[in-house]
């Protein structure tokens, strides 16, 4: 019988501290500026990069998934500009919708990262649940 090959380096116990190990692997392979898991408000969960850059997409994924009109103004131009640049996935985990975004991103496989970065959120969600 093959033996289990463990590819994760880094593991937690701790949802929130394994939700940011993922959010960083996705960040780095997909080299996107910061990736966040957000409540359907616009609260941070967990995330990966800068801090404020973290706060500020988080702050904006609503608008962004559900495509939103802002009103004329700063929110609505600082929106514009963060939508031109970022990956929105909206997804249900135990009857409640998150928000996966995240802003840039050199690798043209941009989706496919933040497919892979989704599961992972499921999967450690639900363990937890």
């Amino acid at each position: 019988m093959p033996e289990h090959i463990e590819r994760r380096k880094r593991r937690s116990e701790d949802p929130i501290v394994a939700l940011h190990y993922q959010l960083s692997t996705v960040r780095r392979g997909a080299e996107f500026e910061a990736v966040v898991l957000v409540d359907d408000a616009g609260c941070l969960v967990a995330g990966a990069g800068a801090w404020p850059v973290c706060q500020e997409l988080a702050a904006y994924a609503p608008f962004l998934a559900h495509r939103q009109e802002t009103r004329s103004g700063a929110v609505a131009t600082r929106a514009t500009e963060i939508a031109r640049d970022a990956h929105v996935r909206s997804m249900e985990i135990d009857g409640t919708e998150v928000l996966l975004c995240a802003l840039g991103g050199g690798s043209a496989e941009a989706t496919s990262w933040i497919v892979r970065a989704a599961a992972g959120c499921r999967r450690i969600l639900r363990a937890e649940c």
